[in-house]
């Protein structure tokens, strides 16, 4: 069976760290839609993610990360507007695709040159991210089932499968994140969600 565990609960959040350290998948909350969590370094916790979701290896993941640092650790080439980026809309719904180096795992991002980042803003999330490292968080659903807003849509999905699903805290909007590419001389978005390319340009009109 898998855990539902609460994050009024401390001993609820360290178990959940201590099961995506030890390798088991846990899903946790977004400010989006439920996350499928587990270490994104390890490829044979990447393949079961794949494996659960049943979820081709032709998809990438992205990398959910806690701060900056890790952001530029795994990418090169970044715009010289990145960070004014990161801390003007970071955390929250947007997903920022940069540069990949060698760091990233061939699994996580299908070997491309490119490579997402999340920073989701759930405070519960966001301090086992802290814990953890860097993980990947694709929604924790079955492929092609709608993306789940509670904790009973991905146990209707993914009950007995993984490790523990975190009930949120927070409210979960059920929209996307924003995915914006900034690979090239200007920003191009990939997926309109909840920010708009208006409102990224405008933050950065300055440094383009």
């Amino acid at each position: 069976m898998t855990e539902l565990l609460f994050p009024q609960a401390p001993q609820d959040v360290q178990r959940a760290v201590e099961l995506i350290k030890s390798g088991q998948l846990v899903a946790l909350p977004t400010e989006t839609v439920y996350g499928l969590f587990g270490l994104a370094l390890e490829d044979h916790v990447v393949k079961n993610i794949y494996d659960v979701k049943h979820r081709t290896y032709d998809h990438a993941l992205n990398l959910n990360i806690s701060n900056f640092d890790e952001m530029k650790f795994f990418s090169q080439n970044q715009p010289k507007y990145l960070e004014k980026l990161y801390n003007k809309f970071m955390p929250g719904s947007l997903t920022i695709i940069l540069e990949a180096n060698e760091k990233v795992p061939s699994l996580v991002n299908n070997g491309m040159n490119t490579v997402g980042f999340r920073v989701p803003a759930n405070q519960t999330t966001l301090a086992i991210l802290r814990q953890t490292g860097p993980l990947v968080g694709p929604s924790a659903n079955l492929t092609g089932n709608p993306s789940p807003k509670t904790a009973q849509d991905v146990l209707t999905d993914l009950d007995g499968q993984i490790a523990a699903v975190v009930k949120a805290d927070e409210s979960i909007s059920g929209i996307d994140s924003t995915i914006v590419d900034l690979t090239g001389k200007t920003p191009i978005i990939l997926r309109q969600g909840a920010l708009t390319l208006r409102e990224i340009i405008e933050e950065i009109k300055d440094d383009i």
